[in-house]
């Protein structure tokens, strides 16, 4: 016999794209009692929660739904329950349950059940604009659009690993980007600096995303990888546009780090509470010249290392004629050594933010990468 569990997934699995909280709520009314259920999706700049049917953002730190969100359990406050809504690491937003169940047995399937709920999201979302649409607080502009369309997600979380990253200025981002991949034994990460203006600085660094995902999609070693993508922007642009570029590639059984540095993004570990820039063979940017030989590096990591990937945009923001710099970066990188990835993202993010007393005008990528320990 099917429990409350399997009758809410089955709703979701049957329902119209549209009609996902709608049959969900009616399932959730008829098992569990709730008569109200609100979806809350967080937006692009990971600082608002947008209700899915309208009404109220949550913006105040500390709000039941910030620390269902923030924590990824659920939050019994007053009449209501919030139950976090993701899928492997990637954090959507809440669900609002109204009213709060009453027993740990609910709480724990309703939790389970808006797990499903950030599946079936994750399932629909590319043939139906309005769970896109719903998480925007604002318009994207054009170049921006193409960029995030272009990320595999903005979190993960394994056994071996967990990582996440973000892209600013989030609603007008033009050129900087990261890509991952991982298939059980090793992880992929790349991380672009761009170059140039609005969609054809999206359009430079679409075609070395893409290139590089077919190259390590065909097996390639990571420097042939490299190798692929800058003879792709070479044959398109013959030098003119290039992108510097990071390339690493995570051997999970063994920690074993291998790196490209294609004029890269600088790179910081943080070890036993010290952070550090590994010495890197810095290696033309994809698309400088023809046929460039690019060399692989290799750092074995440590159980617990932390890898954190930043762009120019961050050292290099200015707040009034104030460089952001590196002691800044340096000081924010050790007080979120404690933090999940995607927590520490945003906490360097907002940094940024209140240093320049807004967006950034600059392009700028974070991306932070936990390597928590190989497992069977």
């Amino acid at each position: 016999m099917r429990g409350p569990d399997d009758r809410a997934r089955q709703a979701l699995i049957e329902a119209p794209v549209d009609l996902l909280l709608d049959r969900l709520t009616s399932q959730l009314a008829s098992d569990f009692g709730i008569s109200g259920a609100e979806l809350y999706q967080v937006d692009y700049r990971l600082s608002v929660l947008l209700p899915f049917g309208g009404g109220e953002p949550v913006t105040r730190p500390g709000h039941p739904a910030w620390r269902c969100f923030d924590h990824q359990e659920p939050i019994l406050a007053g009449d209501a329950g919030w139950f976090p809504v993701g899928m492997r690491g990637e954090r959507r937003g809440v669900l609002r349950l109204i009213p709060a169940p009453q027993d740990q047995e609910a709480v724990d399937q309703l939790a389970a059940i808006a797990t499903a709920l950030g599946h079936e999201l994750a399932a629909v979302s590319a043939g139906t604009d309005l769970y896109r649409d719903a998480r925007r607080a604002r318009r994207l502009t054009l170049a921006a659009e193409m960029q995030w369309e272009l990320l595999p997600g903005r979190s993960r979380v394994r056994p071996s690993f967990s990582l996440a990253g973000q892209l600013e200025p989030a609603y007008a981002v033009r050129g900087d980007s990261f890509d991952w991949s991982d298939d059980g034994r090793r992880v992929w990460l790349s991380t672009v600096n761009g170059t140039g203006e609005g969609v054809a600085a999206a359009m430079l660094t679409a075609l070395a995303t893409h290139a590089l995902r077919n190259a390590r999609r065909g097996g390639l070693a990571l420097a042939d990888q490299a190798a692929l993508a800058d003879q792709a922007i070479y044959a398109l642009h013959r030098g003119e546009q290039h992108l510097a570029t990071l390339l690493m590639e995570v051997d999970l059984a063994s920690g074993r780090l291998t790196v490209v540095d294609a004029g890269s993004p600088r790179l910081v570990l943080l070890r036993d509470g010290e952070a550090s820039e590994p010495a890197l063979d810095k290696q033309f940017p994809l698309g400088m010249f023809e046929g460039t030989d690019y060399q692989e590096q290799h750092i074995d990591l440590s159980r617990g290392d932390r890898l954190f990937v930043v762009s120019d945009g961050v050292v290099d923001a200015l707040g009034g004629n104030i460089r952001y710099g590196e002691t800044a970066l340096d000081r924010i990188l050790r007080r979120t050594r404690p933090m999940a990835p995607l927590d520490a993202v945003r906490s360097l993010v907002g940094d940024l933010r209140a240093f320049v007393t807004g967006d950034l005008i600059d392009d700028a990528v974070v991306v932070c990468l936990d390597w928590t320990g190989p497992h069977p």
